[in-house]
């Protein structure tokens, strides 16, 4: 048995056809599908299998489609993979609960779909957006976001502390597209993210409010692995804790610098990422002090799920 971290990307992540060949080879693939269609009420494999950048970017059918991926490629390692811990990047942090066993996998199914839904009706109109901040110090990002909310007095928040060079923000379009040219008059570079709204940001607070009174009621079990926390990088195996922690990802900056240096420094030098794209390892190789005698894998589609299964043999 393999003793990984497993980690689970959050929006950004999705593609095109994501998901597909899996569904197409395994009939209990297409079932979850079918079953997140069902709880979500969204057509999610026709748009993600076949519809515009503009639909598959829309968080209330992202949200449900991405777990649903990252969901059936843990099903087909878990008999494989015992996971040293689990860390999930925002909405993947759901996918991590569920790799954990805190939560069943119909349960996260139906809490995400709903979170999606909210996040969406949050921001109607697409006032909000993000962007991630690279090769500047936070220091200089902090001090970015400071100018620019002195100079507009628009919501601007540093959302996601990802590596010590990579950090996104979340606020009004305005205020995001004044900080990417800040950014570039700096030496960095702004990239706006494709994500329909200001997440991790006030603008969420009344979507949370209404989310939490709902996951509450669903079974949490302790976990069989540590889950790091989005809200402080931390690892925890306590229901009850780890629901506290959950009540304030929506707002909450994502430390997940902190949570890799944590791990790192937990003794762990062997990652997983499980999701259509991989993303998190090269944030965490960013933010560990060595990577020497540290190793990675990537499942992002069946051949890829294939192949490291059949390693596992």
């Amino acid at each position: 048995m393999n003793n990984p971290v497993v980690l689970f990307p959050g929006q950004g992540s999705q593609c095109a056809n994501m998901g597909r060949d899996l569904a197409e080879a395994d009939s209990s693939a297409m079932d979850l599908w079918k079953k997140a269609e069902q709880i979500s009420g969204q057509p999610l494999r026709e748009i993600y299998w076949g519809g515009s950048d503009d639909d598959m970017n829309d968080t209330k059918v992202l949200q449900p489609a991405l777990l649903c991926v990252q969901l059936n490629f843990w099903r087909k390692l878990a008999d494989k993979v015992t996971p040293a811990a689990t860390l999930g990047h925002s909405l993947g942090e759901f996918a991590a609960l569920a790799a954990a066993r805190v939560l069943s996998f119909e349960d996260v199914l139906k809490v995400v779909s709903l979170r999606g839904r909210l996040m969406a009706e949050a921001d109607p109109h697409g006032t909000g957006s993000m962007a991630a901040i690279v090769k500047l110090t936070p220091e200089k990002v902090t001090e970015i976001v400071e100018q620019v909310r002195a100079e507009t007095n628009d919501l601007l928040v540093l959302a996601n502390f990802n590596s010590p060079k990579q950090i996104v923000l979340s606020g009004t379009k305005k205020a995001i597209d004044l900080a990417c040219q800040a950014a570039k008059n700096n030496k960095g570079r702004g990239m706006v993210l494709k994500v329909s709204a200001a997440f991790h940001s006030p603008m969420m607070a009344e979507a949370n409010a209404e989310f939490v009174t709902i996951f509450k009621k669903v079974d949490w079990h302790d976990a069989i692995c540590p889950v790091y926390g989005n809200v402080d990088g931390l690892p925890e195996t306590s229901a009850a804790k780890i629901l506290a922690k959950m009540e304030k990802q929506m707002v909450s900056s994502v430390f997940f610098q902190k949570a890799a240096t944590e791990q790192y420094a937990a003794g762990f030098r062997d990652w997983l990422e499980v999701g259509p794209k991989a993303l998190l390892i090269k944030l965490v190789f960013a933010s560990i002090p060595s990577q020497d005698g540290c190793t990675s894998s990537e499942v992002t589609d069946y051949t890829t799920l294939q192949d490291y299964v059949q390693k596992q043999n």
